[in-house]
């Protein structure tokens, strides 16, 4: 017989979960497919899906699920995080900043790149977490409405900002207050993702591309226009370019936002959605313009200058993937002083030069500078004031509005 399980995905937010494994930013990047030879090698992954029976949630206290702390006498900590979201060294067999922690603290870090996809992560660990067992990892990162979903089942530890003192101090503003972690209690921020609009100059003839209503409606664009297949990115944008804040929207607002992007459809204005293998139709020019992650730009922007961003006056989206602790982690307290090893801004920039996201840590430029100039003034990796005031988050959603506003989209979208 079934468990009932409160907070089980429906057969939509299954399916737009599941798009990220095969086409959204879950899928191997650019720089995972020019250097699948080198890194990939070190990660470790396998296929798990979600449960066919419900689970039910962790019981639940007030300060989170607590657990015996070994980390005074284990100096050890396990982390699992995605693929190519580490520095490694040029022969691609050492992480320098993980192993600076270790020469510094003396706690060794067992290091996995298992990530592939939130969705078949959480399927790993959900049964353990849901019995109340240690996963076997101390620190994982997982996009931010995963992270909301575990915190809201009791599957996070509260951390101890005693621990975190520069994490604590080096937070940008911008990060500090998501509506599902307000005050950052549960989580820190690994990286943020802005989603902005894209253009190929040489396929506009020079022409700027500077917002979603010119992707809709400008004419010369026609066929050669691409959106996101995350329904939070393309329809947060739309809202956006409404006039509606994303962080507050109503069933009106998404049905408008939805429509306007149906329009588009119709009308044939729209090319297709994709996951991040737009990337290679930009670069030849095939799609003139899109909707598009900041970090694709940046690469593609190494080697090819006819690719360009902008920021449209009505703002753009940012989601984060963040460092949670898991209920009944053996390490809690040393996985705490590796989360705050990285918001140093040495080490922070170190990170920055290599991942190419958004640097969640203030006080990086300097130390960017003497790593890489041209990134320290690349605003989609070090926002400044006005671009960072321009950043939007796309509300919490109840399981209920996940599942009515997923099968809107995939009914948009043709999934």
């Amino acid at each position: 017989m079934e468990q009932y399980e409160p907070d089980r995905p429906s057969a939509a937010q299954l399916a737009a979960m599941r798009r990220t494994l095969t086409s959204g930013r879950g899928a191997l990047s650019r720089r995972s497919l020019l250097r699948a030879t080198g890194v990939g090698a070190l990660t470790v992954g396998g296929l798990a899906g979600l449960s066919a029976c419900g689970i039910p949630p962790a019981k639940r206290d007030e300060d989170g699920p607590a657990s015996t702390d070994h980390s005074a006498k284990e100096k050890r900590v396990v982390f699992s995080n995605w693929t190519e979201y580490m520095d490694t060294s040029e022969d691609e067999k050492h992480y320098p900043t993980l192993e600076a922690f270790t020469r510094r603290t003396g706690i060794a870090v067992k290091y996995t790149a298992d990530i592939n996809d939130n969705v078949e992560f959480f399927g790993k660990i959900q049964p353990q977490l849901a019995a109340g067992q240690d996963t076997g990892r101390d620190l994982i990162c997982v996009t931010d409405w995963l992270a909301a979903r575990m915190i809201r089942l009791g599957y996070a530890q509260k951390l101890d900002p005693s621990n975190l003192p520069h994490a604590f101090a080096n937070l940008a503003e911008q990060f500090r207050m998501p509506d599902w972690d307000p005050g950052r209690a549960y989580s820190y921020p690994w990286t943020g993702i802005p989603t902005v609009i894209a253009y190929n100059a040489k396929a506009t003839k020079g022409r700027k591309v500077e917002s979603v209503s010119q992707l809709l409606d400008d004419p010369a664009l026609k066929g050669r226009v691409a959106f996101l297949s995350e329904m939070r990115d393309s329809v947060g944008m739309t809202l956006l370019d409404l006039g509606k804040d994303p962080g507050s929207f109503t069933d009106d607002d998404f049905d408008a936002a939805i429509a306007r992007l149906q329009k588009g459809v119709d009308n044939q204005q729209i090319r297709r959605f994709t996951g991040n293998d737009y990337t290679a139709d930009l670069d030849k020019g095939d799609i003139a313009a899109c909707v598009a992650w900041a970090g694709d730009i940046v690469q593609l922007q190494a080697d090819n200058p006819d690719i360009k961003f902008t920021i449209p006056e009505s703002g753009y989206i940012i989601s984060s993937d963040n460092l949670l602790v898991p209920a009944k982690a053996r390490h809690k307290t040393n996985a705490e002083k590796l989360i705050d090893h990285y918001y140093q801004p040495p080490i922070a920039a170190q990170l920055a030069a290599y991942i190419n996201y958004v640097c969640p840590v203030d006080g990086v430029r300097a130390e960017l500078t003497k790593i890489d100039k041209s990134m320290a003034d690349n605003t989609l990796i070090l926002p400044d004031a006005a671009m960072a005031a321009a950043s939007h988050a796309f509300r919490s959603l109840s399981s209920k509005e996940e599942t009515a506003y997923e099968g809107k989209f995939a009914k948009l979208i043709g999934a």
